[in-house]
């Protein structure tokens, strides 16, 4: 017979035993986005970019047009800042969580 291994968690000052399953134990760990980098949300084709390496933009200037699922999403600049480098080109098709785009505040 196999011995349990239990752990304690503790949700609002109250503790607990339980046993986590392997697919909680090997998911992907957490950590916080890079908000420099500009990855797509969704699988999808490169419509038009329009911004190159080096420009200045304004939050909520558009950036490029991601077709998916015959819809146009149009990725706006998050805030003030200047493009650095542009890694996708019209017509590529990408994956999710590709990156698309590299910015630097200003």
């Amino acid at each position: 017979m196999t011995e349990k291994k239990y752990e304690t968690i503790i949700v609002h000052s109250a503790k607990y035993l339980t046993e986590y399953t392997r697919k909680y134990r090997n998911r992907p760990i957490w950590s916080t986005p890079n908000e420099n980098l500009i990855y797509s949300f969704i699988p999808g084709t490169i419509i038009d970019v329009h911004v190159k390496a080096g420009e200045k933009l304004k939050e909520g200037d558009s950036l490029l047009i991601l077709q998916a699922m015959k819809m146009h999403n149009n990725v706006q600049m998050p805030f003030d800042g200047q493009i650095v480098k542009v890694h996708v080109k019209p017509g590529e098709k990408i994956p999710k969580k590709h990156l698309m785009l590299e910015i630097k505040p200003l």
